[in-house]
């Protein structure tokens, strides 16, 4: 009886010349775009500048790929070092495993690395990225999907993955296609964080805390219908057990954080701690120095009023005919007048009228001895 079923890929690569084209690698590639992308969008939502995410997500993205293998290699250990097995397909991450608790570890690294150098809170950036990261997660997801890897229980349902490969111990049929219910899930905890972080306002990393514990609930039950190989512990797969404890981490820390430090960060990046910094102090100093011009220029033409004002006042004493006091007039005239007394009850302009006479009846002596001569 045939039933309806998802299609596997009949291979996950494809060649272009020389240059293999891997589906596995471009989910991997498109999740942190989209990642990458949308926080920068939150980031700069929250005050911060455009471009900082992309420039974190150099240093966290490298960690994350890294830590991510070495999650998957320590924990399937026998896959790469086990007799009849070839240490070096370790480094092949393009035919898939990478761990995603060992990602987000070791990506917090290097995302602490870039915000310390930056100079910005690294629980904010967390906050920012935490919806991008889960989609990314999603997208990743169908990597598996071309690989025909990380599938569940046999089933009959309607959307059951056909396995078509019988490569590693597969056998081919109809399963659980549990990477598609894990991409889902993801789908639906970056709507949750993104709804819950509007609502309540989150931040110092509280955001972040919530998509890490709403996709552990859901991985829990996604890991246990899964039948690939793996260590179990008291009966448990060990992504199980790993699950249990980061969710718990993940909880306690939202409660913790949200008495010690509630509300949301004020400033998640100063300007002087940016690139950008520079640009920014040149512009508030060319700012200031055109205020200082300014009131510069105020108050010099505040000045030559207050000038213009006090000649105004000084003419109108003279043609008043007040007689300034004895000290302005030898401030302003200097040695060159004469400051002979005047007698008690004389007219003081009665000196002023004899001097010009004096000098007319000289000037004509001098004339008529020349003449003579």
């Amino acid at each position: 009886m045939d039933i309806a079923y998802i299609p596997s890929p009949s291979h996950g690569v494809v060649h272009l010349g020389p240059i293999p084209l891997r589906g596995y690698a471009f989910c991997i590639i498109i999740g942190v775009f989209v990642a990458v992308w949308l926080g920068n969008k939150r980031w700069i939502a929250r005050g911060g500048r455009p471009g900082t995410v992309a420039d974190i997500a150099v240093w966290a993205v490298p960690f994350g790929l890294v830590g991510g293998r070495l999650y998957h290699v320590i924990t399937d250990y026998e896959l790469y070092f086990s007799d009849g097995r070839n240490w070096v397909d370790a480094f092949k991450v393009w035919q898939g495993g990478l761990g995603i608790w060992g990602a987000i570890a070791l990506g917090a690294v290097g995302a602490w690395i870039g915000c310390r150098r930056r100079g910005i809170p690294l629980p904010a950036w967390a906050d920012a990225l935490a919806p991008g990261i889960v989609f990314a997660q999603a997208i990743g997801r169908w990597g598996n999907w071309f690989n025909q890897e990380l599938y569940g229980k046999a089933t009959d349902v309607p959307w059951a993955l056909h396995i078509t490969s019988s490569t590693d111990g597969r056998v081919p049929g109809y399963y659980h296609p549990t990477f598609l219910y894990e991409s889902l899930w993801c789908v639906g905890v970056g709507f949750l964080v993104i709804w819950a972080d509007r609502r309540f306002t989150l931040g110092h990393g509280r955001a972040f805390a919530l998509y890490v514990a709403a996709y552990c609930v859901g991985r829990g039950w996604i890991e246990y219908m899964r039948v690939d190989d793996a260590h179990h512990i008291l009966g448990l797969r060990l992504n199980d057990w790993t699950a249990m404890v980061v969710f718990l981490l993940a909880v306690t820390y939202i409660v913790v954080s949200a008495r010690l430090r509630p509300g949301r960060e004020e400033v998640v990046e100063p300007d002087g701690d940016t690139p950008d910094g520079d640009a920014v102090d040149l512009d508030k100093k060319a700012d200031s120095e055109a205020d200082s011009k300014a009131d510069s220029k105020a108050d010099s033409k505040a000045d030559d009023e207050a000038d213009e004002t006090t000649g105004k006042k000084s003419d109108g004493k003279k043609l008043d005919g007040k007689k300034p006091d004895a000290k302005t007039d030898t401030e302003s005239d200097g040695p060159a007048q004469s400051k002979e007394s005047v007698e008690p009850g004389e007219p003081a302009d009665s000196e002023e009228l004899v001097e010009p006479e004096e000098s007319v009846e000289a000037a004509r002596g001098e004339a008529e001895s020349a003449k003579k001569v």
